[in-house]
């Protein structure tokens, strides 16, 4: 028998899943579960608790658009950009309070990686041209990569590829990533445009570039060249891992631009990895539904160990391996993120989702249990 308490929050509830009433209460009595009733999630001792309310920032003063990505600094300092022009960087401190705010020029900011350089630290931050207005519409420019130190003063910017001769005028490029390497080498990730991987010195003088679409062995293609990053995991063997998103992947080059192998990530539309001790972490922009289809909405966080095996998904299902094979991962049946983006580590493997296309939300801060 229901009580009349019982019926007001099924009721309730039911309204807010978006089912009859009466189909909940045909479930049993135990009701749907919702993000609130189990706020820790994650599998295999990557457990977290959900923030949502973590950023102590007002729509008002510090409006948000997308947020893109998100890095700590050598003062603990959480840095976060976005794409709303009042104010690309934002600065938080671990409690989520606001620190600082900067930039009005970025209004594709996308990639945001953090150096070292003579004891300071400096930003790479990439415009990738993609841009939503104020009206809500979409709208393309060239893409460029400006460095600065951490109060916004810009230090030197990469511009586009095709004045120095490296692509043909049909070639787009809007670039998405940088990642630095061993000896301040720059990689450019050009996921939105041609897909390269763009390799320049210290300086921002070109090198070479690998990576693209008509690779003689398409497994040295990259699809959607979201993000790239240095492996130091092996100290003196470092590689780099790229982002093929559309083929659900990581694929790990040299160096100098040479193909070494695949990680496989079935139904997982990942964005850029980011490597903390020995895991790697990634957000899930969008995943696959039940059919095989990308779904809208249905972004979680990935965390791979020192084997590159996948050993939890923070807001989707748990990690199935059959035959040492990943099964396709779906988003969780109850559903904490929209599109996951970035992820940033602090020390104590805490985790900070941005998150793109989520109804302007500020990052969520995932706290390790």
């Amino acid at each position: 028998m229901t009580t009349r308490r019982q019926f007001i929050k099924h009721t309730a509830l039911a309204s807010t899943l978006g089912i009859s009433t009466s189909d909940l209460l045909a479930s049993g009595t135990k009701p749907i579960p919702t993000a609130a009733d189990d706020p820790i999630i994650g599998h295999n001792g990557y457990r977290y608790k959900v923030d949502k309310n973590w950023a102590k920032i007002s729509v008002n003063t510090t409006p948000l658009f997308n947020c893109h990505e998100m890095v700590k600094d050598s003062r603990g300092r959480l840095i976060m950009l976005g794409d709303n022009t009042r104010n690309n960087i934002l600065i938080f401190d671990k409690s989520g309070k606001l620190l600082d705010s900067w930039g009005t020029a970025y209004p594709g900011g996308h990639g945001l990686t953090l150096a070292h350089e003579g004891g300071d630290d400096v930003l790479f931050i990439v415009d990738c041209g993609w841009y939503q207005d104020r009206m809500g519409r979409w709208n393309k420019q060239a893409g460029q990569i400006v460095k600065t130190d951490l109060n916004g003063r810009i230090l030197f910017t990469i511009g586009h590829p095709r004045t120095i001769g490296i692509y043909k005028d049909n070639e787009p490029f809007m670039p998405t990533e940088t990642a630095i390497g061993p000896n301040d080498d720059i990689y450019v990730a050009d996921g939105y445009g041609s897909d390269y991987i763009i390799q320049y010195n210290s300086k921002g003088e070109y090198i070479r570039h690998f990576g693209g679409h008509h690779n003689s062995n398409p497994e040295h293609n990259l699809q959607n060249a979201h993000g790239v990053a240095i492996d130091y995991r092996d100290r003196n063997n470092p590689t780099l891992l790229c982002t093929s998103r559309e083929e659900n992947c990581f694929k790990v080059f040299t160096l100098d631009g040479k193909f070494l192998r695949r990680i496989d990530l079935p139904g997982m539309y990942v964005c850029r990895p980011v490597i903390a001790g020995q895991s790697v972490y990634a957000g899930v922009c969008w995943s696959k539904d039940k059919a095989g289809n990308r779904n809208a909405n249905s972004g979680f966080v990935t965390i791979l160990d020192a084997e590159n095996k996948v050993v939890s998904c923070p807001g989707g299902e748990a990690p199935v391996y059959k035959n040492g094979v990943l099964q396709s991962t779906l988003q969780a049946e109850v559903p904490v993120f929209q599109h996951g983006h970035d992820v940033c580590v602090d020390e104590d493997e805490n985790l900070y989702v941005c998150q793109w296309n989520a109804s302007y939300t500020p990052p969520v801060k995932l706290t390790r249990v």
